[in-house]
């Protein structure tokens, strides 16, 4: 056990196995007093209280909480978890997350809700009751699950739009909170999890490997991803009191690779002095000043 994170009270959604899990466990090593969470006992793959078993057992300071964080009275008892066993929130990592849709054509409003609900709406309900807290002690953490997908480059609509959200809701919470000595970043990672080991996932991979849609080396990747553990060390070094004056970034983080993304800037510009454009003049002039090296990402397919 180190003491990196000695005193820190570390609140961490979805951390009965995966990410979460290995999170908890790295952030305990270095001190903090951590709750764990998952929505129910008994989730096959490890739940909460499991993964509170295995800090005890190293000598670690843990409560598990089972609570759907997508339900907002859910989240404030979590929260108060954490205050009624230790005082306080000094850490809140939003892990927790669900994948379920695809094409928009597809698409049930079911499952549309069902993604905002949690993967959405469960990093903001938390985040609400703790960053009061937070706030009054000059002093905290918040770190949420983004995805490579919040680019939107996979085909899964309400992956993409909750992801991106993610993202909006971390840069918005960082310049709302900095000021009070608290930061907010996300991460993107890539490593086995319970959502990138799902059966349902390897099935289609293997479908569109053998369909000749991904290379080889693309589908050992994704069938091989790296241990969780080399995302937890990151998300504990971002808690750190060196880390203080990292805030609203989004980091890709995966065995061995930490990378800072960029934040979306305007590349081409045209501009009118009479303020408004003809389509005439946008024909002529948008592919020319706008569009310089753009690339349609799905181009139509050719008419037969």
């Amino acid at each position: 056990m180190a003491d990196r994170l000695k005193c820190r009270i570390d609140v961490i959604t979805g951390s009965g196995q995966g990410i979460g899990r290995a999170t908890a466990i790295a952030m305990a090593k270095e001190g903090a007093k951590v709750v764990t969470n998952n929505r129910f006992k008994g989730t096959e793959g490890g739940d909460a209280e499991i993964t509170a078993r295995e800090i005890t057992d190293m000598g670690g300071e843990v409560v598990p909480c089972f609570a759907d964080v997508s339900k907002f009275d859910q989240a404030e008892k979590l929260i108060k978890t954490a205050v009624d066993n230790f005082g306080k929130v000094d850490i809140l990592v939003n892990n927790a997350a669900i994948v379920l849709g695809g094409h928009p054509w597809e698409m049930s409003e079911e499952t549309w809700d069902q993604m905002i609900a949690v993967d959405l709406k469960g990093v903001f309900n938390p985040i609400h009751f703790a960053s009061g807290i937070m706030k009054e002690q000059g002093w905290g953490r918040i770190i949420n699950a983004a995805s490579p997908a919040w680019l939107g480059t996979v085909e899964r609509i309400d992956y993409c739009a909750v992801k991106a959200g993610v993202v909006g809701i971390t840069r918005a919470v960082a310049r709302d909170m900095g000021q009070h000595g608290v930061t907010c970043n996300a991460y993107s990672p890539r490593a086995a999890s319970r959502l990138s080991l799902r059966k349902a996932f390897l099935e289609k991979t293997t479908r569109w490997y053998e369909a000749g849609q991904i290379s080889k080396e693309k589908y050992e990747e994704i069938l091989h991803p790296p241990s969780p553990d080399t995302v937890a060390v990151f998300l504990t070094y971002l808690c750190t009191d060196e880390a203080a004056n990292i805030n609203g970034q989004v980091f890709y983080v995966t065995d061995g690779v930490v990378g800072l993304m960029s934040e979306p800037v305007m590349i081409n510009t045209i501009y009118n002095e009479r303020g408004i454009w003809t389509i005439e003049e946008l024909i002529k002039w948008v592919p020319t000043g706008v569009l310089q090296g753009y690339k349609n990402p799905a181009p139509p397919k050719p008419q037969k």
